[in-house]
């Protein structure tokens, strides 16, 4: 078995292969000659040829080239060859330095905005997009007036020259990043802003980051050029490619090659940072610190004292009334989620169902806090394990989320960060909120692989996203909802692309989770409460006690799924049950759909957003919203509640009109751009 973790059929070579795999190239192994004779000149040439070229020989004033001189003399007879060679350990760590700072400079104002206040990070983000308007030697020339003449200035001005293009790159490249579900899933796990930014975002941006700054440097070493040709950069007696160049074009009729000789060193330097830029990006953006070695699994750690004070009581697991998602639109707020009301409990799984677009998965994103700015959430309860979610402090809500809720996203791919290996990226969460080392935190991770049945769990925690399946990656993104002891999972669309053998599996896994709590009552503590989204109403009916109908942002109907087939009584359910194909469907009639199209988030209009679609409705259903009411009471698991004027009888028709419901008086609380 290797030590690096990767198996030998399509496994990702590592670093030391990459390297070697592209220096095969002629690309890479022109870039790799370049860069090497640049190395050897700087830490040669000054030894070298350094007395060379310091000697005057007045004897031999601004000579052509000669057997002596290969490229000639200047005005005091030094050789131009030799000045051109021992220039390049100047030339370079100008250039260099000047690159670091420009990257660094422009690394922190681009991740600024994640880590400021938001007012401040619009104030550095308009700085930024001001800076960048004006051309980069525009702002050399500025910012060498400033810090003044001479090589620390010049190697000051050019780097905050650089600044600004690199703050806008890292700006673009950390907000596509910063979208992905990994992020997500680390905010959900407590991650803090700075250790996210770090961990999660920056090694992800690192390959387009090393390829700009090696054009970078190639563009510092033609401003560096500019700069001192002018007269404002290296000064006598120091002497780069610029100061070089500026004293060649004095002799350019009498010996051309004085001028053409450092100009070619800019040139072929540019060009070894830039292929060289294009050979090591591959390498350095998918490198990862070696695994730390794997220890005996720690003893179970009891949960953190803020849950167990929650986890006493008999309510709910979750408690949602009212609850509204809402971001800004052109004719003012749209609401993709309005009115949402629904409770889990203890050992419970609820599934929710919906077409694309009816707001199931951003009611699981507003329930676990990861909506961010503009979006504006509110609700008039939104409890979790008894802690108001939306009054309560941060640090409470990322404590008791990173600990007792686990998220499944529906693409497991995106949800792992690819370049970090798997076992290191499920111990973060123990080392976030269970104070373990690092090599006790990465035994669990093996131990919660080995749970939910990765084979060769110690090999699998060292290998990378993409060396895993798709079924593999939902497994393991199963463990790192277990990491914490979640008293609630949250899965959106978990088996989505997955074959149905595979399908079952994962749907096995969810069901078995152990919860993190104890009690009496129903299943409670001996699994944690799940809450399934999905677009197949049959998975649903399949796997939980009771199904959310949602449509256009709200709750239809909800009822037990043990009677969904026969007790269903909104519209819409109806229709989507209809649409499943079964074994004993007619093959020679048309398969059964909904006509129509959901409605837009904003144009629901005054009545039942189903109107439009159904086929029972009347000027009522158009003119008036109904709200939930109950058809059916006892425990939570056995109640039915359905939102609609006409709801339909077992045999598919119109019941008639139903009772009016209880007025409700809801005082909301709101928090806007929350995130976990």
């Amino acid at each position: 078995m290797r030590r690096d973790g990767r198996n030998g059929s399509g496994a990702a070579p590592g670093a030391f292969a990459t390297a070697r795999a592209v220096v095969r190239t002629p690309v890479g192994a022109c870039s790799a000659a370049l860069l090497a004779l640049l190395i050897a000149l700087t830490l040669l040439a000054p030894v070298v040829w350094g007395g060379r070229a310091a000697a005057i020989d007045t004897d031999a004033l601004q000579q052509g080239p000669t057997g002596a001189h290969v490229l000639g003399t200047d005005g005091l007879g030094r050789d131009i060859l030799a000045r051109v060679l021992v220039a390049t350990r100047l030339s370079l760590r100008l250039a260099v330095e000047a690159t670091v700072i420009g990257v660094a400079a422009g690394t922190v104002l681009g991740t600024a905005p994640a880590v400021l206040p938001r007012w401040a990070g619009r104030l550095v983000t308009s700085a930024v997009n001001i800076a960048v308007a004006f051309p980069g030697l525009l702002l050399a020339l500025f910012f060498a007036m400033i810090f003044g003449v001479g090589a620390e200035g010049a190697v000051l001005a050019i780097g905050f020259a650089m600044a600004p293009a690199f703050a806008r790159l890292v700006q673009t490249l950390s907000a596509a990043v910063a979208g992905r579900d990994f992020v997500a899933a680390a905010r959900v796990a407590g991650v803090g802003r700075v250790r996210l930014l770090v961990r999660h975002v920056l090694p992800n941006i690192a390959e387009p980051l090393v390829v700009n700054a090696t054009i970078g440097a190639g563009m510092a070493l033609l401003a560096f050029a500019g700069l001192s040709f002018l007269g404002i950069g290296v000064q006598a007696p120091a002497y780069d490619w610029g100061r070089l160049l500026g004293e060649g074009l004095n002799q350019i009729y009498v010996n051309p090659t004085a001028a053409l000789a450092p100009g070619v060193a800019v040139v072929v330097a540019g060009l070894a940072f830039n292929l060289f830029g294009e050979t090591v990006a591959g390498v350095v953006g998918g490198r990862s610190t070696a695994p730390a070695p794997l220890k005996a699994p720690p003893a179970r750690t009891p949960a953190p004292a803020a849950r167990a004070e929650e986890d006493g009581g008999s309510g709910p697991v979750l408690a949602v009334e009212d609850l509204r998602v809402a971001f800004p639109g052109p004719d003012g707020p749209v609401a993709p989620v309005r009115g949402v009301s629904f409770t889990v409990g203890a050992g419970e799984s609820v599934g929710v169902v919906g077409e694309s677009g009816s707001g199931k998965s951003l009611t699981a994103l507003g329930v676990s806090r990861l909506i961010e700015a503009p979006g504006v959430v509110t609700a008039a309860r939104l409890d979790f394990l008894g802690t108001p979610l939306l009054r309560a402090s941060d640090a409470r809500v990322r404590a008791l989320l990173g600990t007792s809720l686990a998220l499944v996203f529906q693409d497991p791919m995106t949800s792992f960060n690819p370049t970090r290996r798997i076992g290191r990226q499920l111990a973060e969460v123990s080392e976030q909120h269970q104070g373990l080392s690092r090599g006790a935190a990465l035994a669990r991770a093996v131990e919660r692989l080995r749970g939910v049945r990765v084979p060769a769990a110690e090999r699998r925690a060292r290998q990378y996203p993409h060396e895993f399946s798709g079924g593999m990656r939902q497994r393991a993104m199963i463990a790192m909802g277990l990491m914490g002891e979640p008293r609630l999972v949250i899965a959106d669309e978990p088996t989505t692309a997955l074959d149905v053998t595979v399908q079952r599996q994962v749907l096995r896994l969810l069901a078995r989770v152990p919860g993190g709590g104890t009690g009496g009552g129903e299943q409670r503590g001996e699994r944690a409460a799940l809450l399934l989204i999905s677009h197949d109403i049959a998975v649903v009916a399949q796997s939980c006690h009771r199904v959310l109908v949602m449509y256009a942002g709200r709750i239809v109907e909800d009822l037990p799924t043990a009677g969904l087939r026969t007790a269903a009584r909104h519209p819409y359910t109806r229709a989507l049950l209809a649409a499943v194909p079964a074994l004993d469907t007619d093959r020679d009639a048309p398969l059964a759909v909904i006509p129509g199209r959901p409605p837009e988030p904003g144009r629901t209009g005054a009545g039942c957003a189903f109107a439009a679609r159904c086929a029972f409705a009347d000027e009522r259903c158009r003119t008036e919203d109904p709200v939930p009411v109950e058809i059916a009471t006892g425990p939570p698991a056995r109640r039915h509640r359905v939102a609609c004027w006409h709801p339909v009888d077992g045999r598919g028709d119109a019941a008639g009109p139903r009772p009016e419901p209880e007025p409700h008086d809801g005082h909301g609380v709101e928090t806007t751009g929350g995130s976990a």
